[in-house]
Formats: structure tokens, sequence, C-alpha cells
């Protein structure tokens, strides 16, 4: 598996993300995932899934220290003694100190300076291993670094219909990943002529080619979701498959479609494809 090596962080490339899992269907999924060999847990708080999440870690008898777990806290609780009171309930939820801390949402009443601020002071206290960002614009985030807090990642909507490459730049020269979500586009990926196409030569599923993709770029780590265990281990393989320059060339130039699937009314203004 793929290691990322971000600013004193070591995460594994390919990871399984729980939104909307819930309950026992949320534990055993985590539980399933792990035994396939994911080694890399999405969660956060606004998924009200921590608790079960946990559960399904300590299920899967799995060390500790070889899992990366990731959490985040929701924007209406980035206040700094707010946040540090949020990141004490995921790690009793969790069972366990995460391993990645996230702001999920950049927040409209408080600068991302003074969260971040707190999320260091998380750090020291040991509420989490590192920190980073979910859904930060490139302005928001270069205000996150400002206080010189390490960050690990930016999480973002990334696959091959959205053009990321403002985002990308950017976490690179902060020397930071960025993490995927919504990689596969909710199944869009099996529309497209240039995904499956290659799909077909390679005998693979355009899923799989999908996240090969992602995976082949430097510095991007991607979580696909599945309610199905049947999917986890195919997704798992796709981290084996390697493509040729021109088959990332043709996938990558289906991003000029800019189909964004999670653009909600608090959401920041996006940047603009370089």
């Amino acid at each position: 598996m793929k290691i990322i090596e971000a600013n004193g962080a070591r995460i594994p490339a390919l990871g399984f993300g729980t939104w909307t899992l819930e309950g026992d269907d949320a534990t055993a999924m985590v539980e399933a995932a792990l035994a396939q060999g994911f080694r890399h847990i999405d969660t956060a708080q606004m998924y009200a899934n921590e608790a079960e999440v946990g559960r399904g870690l300590t299920n899967a008898s799995i060390a500790r220290d070889d899992v990366f777990l990731t959490t985040k806290i929701w924007p209406d609780q980035h206040e700094p003694r707010a946040f540090l009171e949020a990141a004490a309930r995921s790690v009793e939820r969790l069972g366990t100190v995460p391993d990645l801390l996230l702001l999920h949402w950049p927040s409209k009443e408080i600068a991302p300076q003074q969260t971040i601020e707190a999320a260091g002071r998380a750090v020291e206290d040991g509420l989490t291993r590192h920190v980073g960002l979910s859904n930060f614009t490139t302005a928001l985030m270069a205000q996150a670094l400002e206080p010189g807090v390490p960050l690990v990642c930016n999480q973002v909507e990334y696959h091959p219909f959205l053009d990321q490459t403002t985002v990308l730049e950017a976490t690179r020269a902060a020397g930071m990943a960025l993490t995927a979500h919504c990689p596969l586009a909710r199944g869009k990926v099996r529309e497209a002529q240039a995904i499956t196409s290659i799909a077909e030569r390679r005998g693979a599923s355009p899923e799989q080619i999908t996240l090969a993709w992602l995976l082949g770029q430097d510095s991007v780590a991607a979580i696909p979701r599945t309610s199905n265990p049947a999917r986890l281990a195919p997704n798992l393989e796709a981290a084996e498959i390697v493509l040729t320059a021109a088959e990332m060339a043709a996938i990558s130039a289906l991003t000029g479609t800019n189909h964004r699937i999670c653009d909600f009314a608090f959401a920041p203004v996006w940047d603009t494809a370089a």
C-alpha cells in the first residue's frame, strides 16, 4: 500500500470512508474493511458514527498503531474552546486518540487561524496526533497555515470530473496531502468512456481505474465509501494498478467538466481551475 508522508504523518493512500454508515452496519463495515486490509479509516462527528467506528476498530483486533484514523469537527464547534471540547468528545466516542483531526468545513464566523491554534493545543494535549483541513479553498488554507501548526492534509472533493489542480498545487507546496472524498463521483465514473475503455482493456472495473488514477498522483489519497462488503476487496486491489502516462492523461482530460457534488449553501467560494 502506498504511504503518503505529509508533515510528520504517514497516511495510507487508500482509505475507507464511513459517511452515511450508521449503527451496527457502520461497525460491521469498518471491521470488514480492516479484515480485508484497509489501514486508513475516515469518520466525522457530523456522521454520528464515531462510537460505531471505534467499536469496529476494536473488534478487528488489529494493533492500533497499524491503523490511521481520521475524524472531523463541524464548523459550529470551531471557536477555540468549543473545538478542544469537541476534540475530547471524539476521543471518548472513538475509544482512542485519532491520528488526524480535521476542520470539517471552514467556518464563516471563526477565522481559520483561531481554530488552528486550538488544533495545535489539541495535539499538545494528546487529543489527536495530527491536524488538517477539509473543504478549504487555497485562500482559506493559506490563512490556516499562518499560525505555523503543521497541517497534514486538505480533504476535498476530487474525482475525474472536477479539476482540483489549484488546490493540489497548494497542498503540495505546503507539504500536505490532498485526500479525495467522493472519489468515484457517486458512480458517475461508470458513464465515462475514457474510463470504461481503459477498464475493459485491463480487465478491471471503472471504479478501480478511477482509484488507480487518483493514487497515481503525487500526494493524493482517496477514501471511497461503500456499504457493500463485496466491494471492499476490489477497491483495495485498485491500489495495485499502475496506469500508463497516456491512460492518466486520458482520464485527467475529463476534469474540465467541473462537476461538483458537494456544493452547499455554507460552502466557501471555490477555487477556479489553474
